[in-house]
C-alpha cells in the first residue's frame, strides 16, 4: 500500500519509513499536518501514519481536516502517540475520526497488525463504495444481479460481501406517500363495507317487516 508517514521529528520519521518499508509499503514523508494536507493532494492514499504531538497542527487536527474533504475514498487513520492511552484520550482521538493507535516506541509486529486490519477495513470500503457506485437492479422487485448472473435480494448481496445486517423500516416520504394513502383506502374500504352490510340489514329487516 501507500501510506503517508506524518511526523515531525527527523529520527522518528526515519524509523517509520524504514519500518513501513520493511513491510513491503511504499511511503511517502511529511513533516507536519500542513505538508500532509499537500500530499494527500498529490498522491493515492489510503493509509495514514500520523504523530499526535506535533506544533501548528496536531494530529487530530490533521485527522478532522482529513476527515472533512468532500467525495474521497476512505483513508484509514493510525494515530502514533507517547501519551497514555486513557479513556479520554481514546475517546478525543475517536471523535476527531482517528481509526486505531500506536504508541510509541514503534513496535514493528504492532504496526503489521494495525495494517492488516486497516486493508481489510478498506477492502470492506472499496467494496461498498462499488456497491453505491453502480449496481444491476430489477425496477419492480429491486432484486440484483450477481457477478453469476443470479438475481437475489439486495439485503442479501450486501450482507454476503460485507457482513451488514439490516432493520427494516419506513422513511417519512414512503410513510406520506405509501402508507398514508392505504391506510386511508383500508379505512374507506372498511366504511363502505360497514355501509353496505348495514343497508343489507335494513333490507332484510324491511322485508321482514313487510312480510308480517
Amino acid at each position: 500500500m501507500q501510506i503517508l508517514a506524518v511526523e515531525d521529528d527527523p529520527v522518528a520519521r526515519r524509523v517509520l519509513r524504514q519500518a513501513l518499508k520493511k513491510l513491503g509499503h511504499e511511503v511517502i514523508e511529511a513533516e507536519d499536518g500542513e505538508a500532509g494536507l499537500d500530499a494527500l493532494e498529490r498522491e493515492k492514499v489510503r493509509v495514514i501514519v500520523c504523530d499526535w504531538i506535533m506544533p501548528q497542527m496536531d494530529g487530530l487536527e490533521f485527522c478532522r481536516r482529513v476527515r472533512d474533504r468532500p467525495a474521497e475514498d476512505y483513508v484509514y487513520f493510525i494515530l502514533l502517540t507517547s501519551r497514555t492511552a486513557s479513556t479520554e484520550n481514546e475517546r478525543e482521538a475517536a471523535d476527531a475520526g482517528v481509526d486505531d493507535f500506536l504508541s510509541k516506541p514503534l513496535d514493528v509486529n504492532e504496526l503489521w497488525m494495525r495494517l492488516r486490519v486497516a486493508e481489510r477495513i478498506l477492502q470492506f470500503a472499496t467494496q461498498v463504495r462499488t456497491l453505491e457506485a453502480f449496481l444491476p437492479i430489477c425496477s419492480y422487485c429491486k432484486k440484483v444481479r450477481e457477478d453469476s448472473n443470479y438475481w437475489t435480494q439486495i439485503e442479501s448481496y450486501i450482507n454476503t460481501r460485507t457482513g451488514t445486517d439490516f432493520s427494516h423500516s419506513v422513511c417519512p416520504d414512503c410513510y406520506q406517500s405509501v402508507v398514508v394513502p392505504e391506510l386511508n383506502k383500508l379505512k374507506a374500504e372498511a366504511a363502505a363495507q360497514r355501509e353496505a352490510d348495514a343497508e343489507e340489514a335494513r333490507s332484510m329487516s324491511k322485508s321482514d317487516a313487510e312480510k308480517v
